[in-house]
């Protein structure tokens, strides 16, 4: 079975390509540090600025900002500017759903 995979009923289903392997391998290298995850958490309820993020983490602003640029770029993360504010959120419900499960995971006893 090269490029297939048996799917739970047992029909083939095609291998993922390399560019999509590597997207997906991105989105949970963002998940894969603590204060990224931290990041997130505080985003699943609320969307929030940079010195609020600071403020719950017990970060500095500067390092809060250099975790949000990577979150950005993977599109983990997305921003909205109101005034002189930036405010962060989720990208998306995917994103929600992805953390959401993954907190499930940890958490089964």
């Amino acid at each position: 079975m090269s490029d297939e995979m048996l799917h739970d009923e047992g029909r083939p289903e095609p291998l993922i390509d390399s560019a999509t392997a590597e997207q997906l391998a991105q989105v949970f290298r963002a998940m894969a540090d603590p204060t990224r995850v931290r990041i997130l958490s505080a985003l699943v309820g609320a969307e929030l600025c940079v010195g609020d993020l600071a403020e719950v983490l017990e970060m500095s602003i500067s390092a809060i900002s250099h975790q949000l640029r990577l979150l950005r770029e993977l599109r983990v993360v997305r921003k909205r500017r109101e005034g002189k504010h930036i405010y962060y959120a989720l990208d998306d419900e995917h994103v929600r759903d992805l953390f959401e499960r993954g907190l499930e995971h940890v958490q089964h006893t």
